[in-house]
């Protein structure tokens, strides 16, 4: 059973309601539907779902607002915090380790002036460890956004993130 008092529809833009009950018959059910709301509401809310927005959403998909809250833990693509505009995912598997993934996370604090997880003074970017990324026979490698930088080195790693807007 959703709270429907505690929710706030002016939170999630009567816009992305539509573009999700549009979307509603491609579904089989609320919970798959789930993703693509989720998807929708935190590009709607600057990158991020606060708990307020977790509770619109539940409200909206009469989902109860703690399993829109495990789905957003659970996966890495949903950001219970604020995030840079673009995020960086620095793999620190035994590939990357033993090839100098350590280096390239200093390299990427020093760029960025804030540690692991923090967000840029300017709000660009922000970077975390990231246990495989997949790509253990370019290592080390990181992912920014959703594009892969593979064989880096300290100075194409600075290359890559003074190149960010």
């Amino acid at each position: 059973m959703t709270n429907h008092a505690t929710a706030d529809h002016s939170i999630l833009p009567e816009s992305v309601r539509t573009e999700i009950d549009a979307l509603r018959p491609r579904y089989p059910t609320t919970e798959a539907l789930l993703l693509p709301t989720l998807h929708r509401a935190q590009r709607a809310a600057g990158g991020w779902l606060s708990p307020e927005t977790i509770v619109a959403v539940a409200d909206f998909l009469e989902l109860p607002p703690a399993k829109v809250a495990a789905v957003v833990s659970f996966y890495d693509m949903f950001h219970d915090h604020p995030v840079g505009r673009h995020r960086i995912r620095l793999c620190t598997n035994l590939s990357c380790q033993l090839r100098g993934a350590e280096e390239l996370l200093e390299v990427l604090g020093e760029e960025f002036g804030v540690g692991e997880d923090e967000v840029s003074a300017d709000g660009r970017c922000s970077y975390v460890q990231f246990e495989c990324l997949g790509s253990c026979d370019t290592a080390p490698m990181m992912m920014v956004d959703d594009e892969y930088h593979e064989n880096l080195t300290p100075e194409r790693v600075r290359q890559i993130v003074r190149a960010l807007d």
